[in-house]
């Protein structure tokens, strides 16, 4: 059902839409007509169309005596009227921060205790608090960041765009970044079109047979490992003996890394075996499936098993367990690589 309004409120409500403020953006019409019906202490209902604000925010109200004019109301009555309600939400929260003030002023002689490590090793859990931490940390980086990535299926286009993003800003201002990956990362065209792009001097990219786990350590003072396989538990280490431990693990890994432009991994040596070999070598001696093997080389089974079946003809054997016994009269595995 429709209602019908009179002309006066009908125009009212239309030059309203035209112009929507609050009291404290007044227009210049309702600055006008209110200082005039303070002047006058009232004015012609008529007259106040153009600025219908000026009812709207309670700064006229109907005259008692004659329907036809308005009175003002006094700015001070007006003033108060506004300022009460931010008042009382202002005692409000007054009243609430002395409460929660009462409850944890007793915890804070306990917290106190723990102040010197509080921040030593931080829990980080769920993907968009750990990628908070990195950032703010790569962010504040300015000298070396060290990396440690294992070989990864999920390096998915937006983790490398990502990626990119925060190095090449990394590169900018100046920031070193070595980067450690597994062998198997040069059979990935991703990271090789990634490594292309920031390859410039001030990134350095290498491969090893086999990595411990994912490491990120920013300017030797703060570091990030994860806790659990999923990634979505890290732990942001800041004590100083701690990152200085890890930076050591890490440059023990990069002495016998190779560049990941070069291709001595994956070619033979003299004795016919690649180097990608001998680490499988390794591992099978000490009674590791295929599986194990094939994930702590970064590497799909099927990868890994064609690599064993090539060890395998290069030593002559033809079985598994012959093929255990022949690595270890080989002498391969005391030879230097």
């Amino acid at each position: 059902m429709f209602r019908t309004l009179g002309g006066g409120d009908f125009v009212a409500n239309q030059t309203k839409a035209a112009h929507p403020h609050a009291v404290t953006e007044l227009c210049e019409e309702g600055n006008r007509l209110y200082a005039n019906a303070l002047r006058a202490g009232r004015i012609a209902r008529a007259d106040v169309v153009a600025a219908p604000c000026l009812m709207e925010l309670a700064l006229l109200h109907p005259d008692p005596d004659d329907e036809n004019l308005l009175r003002p109301v006094p700015p001070a009555v007006a003033l108060a009227q506004r300022l009460h309600p931010i008042e009382r939400d202002i005692a409000e929260r007054r009243r609430l921060s002395i409460a929660l003030a009462d409850v944890f002023e007793p915890f804070m002689s306990l917290s106190a205790q723990e102040a010197a490590t509080d921040h030593s090793i931080t829990v980080l859990e769920g993907g968009d608090r750990i990628n908070a931490a990195l950032n703010l940390a790569t962010a504040q980086c300015q000298t070396e960041m060290l990396t440690i990535q294992p070989s990864d299926d999920r390096f998915s286009e937006r983790s490398l765009t990502q990626g990119l993003e925060r190095d090449r800003a990394m590169i900018e201002r100046g920031v070193r970044i070595r980067t450690l990956y597994q062998h198997t990362a040069r059979h990935s065209p991703q990271k090789l079109a990634y490594v292309s792009q920031l390859a410039n001097g001030k990134a350095e990219y290498r491969t090893i047979d086999e990595v411990v786990e994912r490491l990120i350590v920013c300017d030797e003072s703060v570091a990030f490992i994860p806790t659990r396989d999923d990634q979505q538990v890290a732990l942001e280490l800041r004590h100083p003996g701690l990152v200085r431990y890890l930076v050591k693990v890490f440059e023990f890994m990069w002495s016998r890394s190779v560049p990941l432009s070069a291709g001595a991994p994956y070619e033979p040596a003299a004795d016919g075996i690649t180097d990608i070999q001998y680490s499988i070598a390794k591992l099978l001696v000490e009674g590791h499936v295929d599986e194990a093997i094939a994930r702590r080389l970064g590497m799909n089974v099927r990868t890994c098993r064609a690599h064993i079946a090539k060890l395998a003809a290069t030593l002559g054997s033809g079985s598994r367990a012959q093929l255990g016994y022949l690595i270890a009269q080989s002498g391969i595995l005391e030879k230097e690589h």
